[in-house]
Parts: structure tokens; C-alpha cells; sequence
């Protein structure tokens, strides 16, 4: 079996307060790449998992990966080896380990069904495992793990992904949040969230990690809304037509031969 783990942005992302648990109340407008990691399975006497591609000397201890995790989290009648094809960066804002686990749940459900609390067990794993399970444009609530349906009128949107080859890790942006409430996710289809929204993480990201602001100023030149994902450092741009946005990354390629990108569209 071939499943896509496809690269999760946060159109909009608005962090409402501190919980006495340690952790953010958070409105997030989820949306998903129609590309990313690559997993394959077949069929083996034990789990096993793989990973090969640009990426995957960051991640050292494969049943650390959160994608041997969800194996592990998942009951079934047969073993499986997996492979990892790692094309999205590490700790970029692109929850590219979690979209690696909901794809494995993906993978399961189709050869063996998921248990009925597979909800829970998605969450034991990262708070957006569920969305990017279902990997279709949802709102996030709570710690991103109570989602809701969304009108989704950004279906095939051409978007650009752009990382400058820095890591962040979540807790210290998190951490640099003023503590500043700027109100609710607007309401409305997503098109409307995404223009009239923002995300709160991105100045205590640009703080740790400069670059993410070139990255901004560069992306917001012929893009219809440009702005940065999750905790970054990765940014998305979305344009009118693939044109555009082809144009857009052939620019950056050459003028930033040393960012990553990724092409595609929006998911329906």
C-alpha cells in the first residue's frame, strides 16, 4: 500500500490563553497539501519502519518516530513494514510527524479497519494526529483536537510551502506568546477565516528565527495571502492560478537556492 502523509498548514491560527494544564486554547483553520511524506507497507513478521529521503538522518530512532508510535498504538491481525519516504522538514510548523502517524492510521484503516476509539488514541499521539488522519480542511479547537467542519472554498488552491532550513521547536514559540488574547477565528466559508484571520505565533517565531520574516516578505510579493504555519518556520503562500505560483517558486529557487519548497494545491 502507497499512502501520502500530506503536509498540514494552519491557514489561521489565533492562541487564546494559557490552561492551568500547561497547555494553549487555540482556533486553528486546518487545511492540507495535496503533497508530502511518501509511506509504503507491505505485509511483515514484526513492525518495522524505514525512513530514507532529505530528512530522515533527523530522525534517528525510528520507534521514537511518531509513526512507528501509531503502529504500535493501532491492534491488528498482521504486521506491518513500513517505509518512509521524508520529504517535509523536521519541527517546521508543517506537523509533518503527525501527518506521517495519520497516514499509518489511514494505511490500517484500509487493511484492517480502526478500532472505535481511534480518536483517542490519534490524540495520545499529538494533538493534531486527528485532523491530519482525515487530512480535510477542519477548524481546531481546544488544543487543536476538538474539530469541527469548515466550508471549504479553497478546494485546489495552488499554495507554495517555504522553509529556510530552520528547525523551531513548539515549546519555546509557544513560550514567547505575550499572553495577548486577539480575539476568535472569524466566522464564515474558509476563505473568509483565512483572509480576515492571522497567526499569533509567528512573532515569537520570527523572534527566535529571523529568517522566517524574509521568508514573509519574499512569499507576500505576487501571493493573494501569504503567512506563516503552526509555530514554523515553515511559511505558505496561496495564489490565483498554478502559474503564479510557479513563477513565485522558480523566483525563490533562484534567488534562495539554499530555502526548501514544496509545490501543490489545497485539498478539496
Amino acid at each position: 500500500m502507497r499512502e501520502i502523509a500530506y503536509a498540514k498548514i494552519n491557514l489561521a491560527l489565533h492562541v487564546r490563553r494559557r490552561r492551568e494544564d500547561g497547555y494553549h486554547e487555540l482556533e486553528t483553520l486546518f487545511a492540507f497539501v495535496d503533497a508530502g511524506d511518501v509511506l509504503t507497507a507491505r505485509p511483515a513478521e514484526q513492525d518495522e519502519l524505514t525512513v530514507v529521503g532529505e530528512f530522515a538522518s533527523q530522525l534517528t530512532d525510528p520507534f521514537g518516530n511518531i509513526a512507528g508510535r501509531a503502529l504500535a498504538k493501532l491492534p491488528r491481525s498482521q504486521r506491518l513494514a513500513v517505509a518512509l519516504e521524508k520529504y517535509l522538514p523536521v519541527a517546521a510548523g508543517l506537523g509533518g510527524g503527525s501527518a506521517d502517524a495519520g497516514a499509518v492510521f489511514r494505511i490500517v484503516d484500509e487493511l484492517h479497519g480502526l478500532p472505535e476509539d481511534w480518536r483517542d488514541r490519534a490524540v495520545a499521539l499529538g494533538a493534531d494526529v486527528p485532523a491530519c488522519v482525515e487530512s480535510r480542511m477542519c477548524l481546531g479547537h481546544g488544543t487543536g483536537t476538538d474539530l469541527s467542519s469548515v466550508v471549504n472554498d479553497l478546494g485546489s488552491t495552488p499554495v507554495l510551502l517555504v522553509n529556510p532550513r530552520v528547525p523551531l521547536a513548539t515549546g519555546p514559540v509557544f513560550a514567547g506568546w505575550d499572553g495577548e488574547d486577539r480575539g476568535p477565528l472569524p466566522v464564515g466559508p474558509a476563505s473568509q477565516i483565512a483572509e480576515r484571520g492571522r497567526n499569533d505565533l509567528e512573532a515569537p517565531a520570527i523572534a527566535l528565527a529571523p529568517q522566517i520574516a524574509d521568508v514573509l516578505s519574499t512569499l507576500r510579493d505576487a501571493a493573494t495571502l501569504a503567512r506563516m504555519s503552526g509555530s514554523g518556520a515553515t511559511c505558505f503562500a496561496l495564489y490565483a492560478d498554478p502559474e503564479a505560483r510557479d513563477v513565485a517558486a522558480q523566483r525563490i529557487a533562484r534567488d534562495h537556492p539554499d530555502w526548501w519548497q514544496m509545490t501543490g494545491k489545497l485539498r478539496p
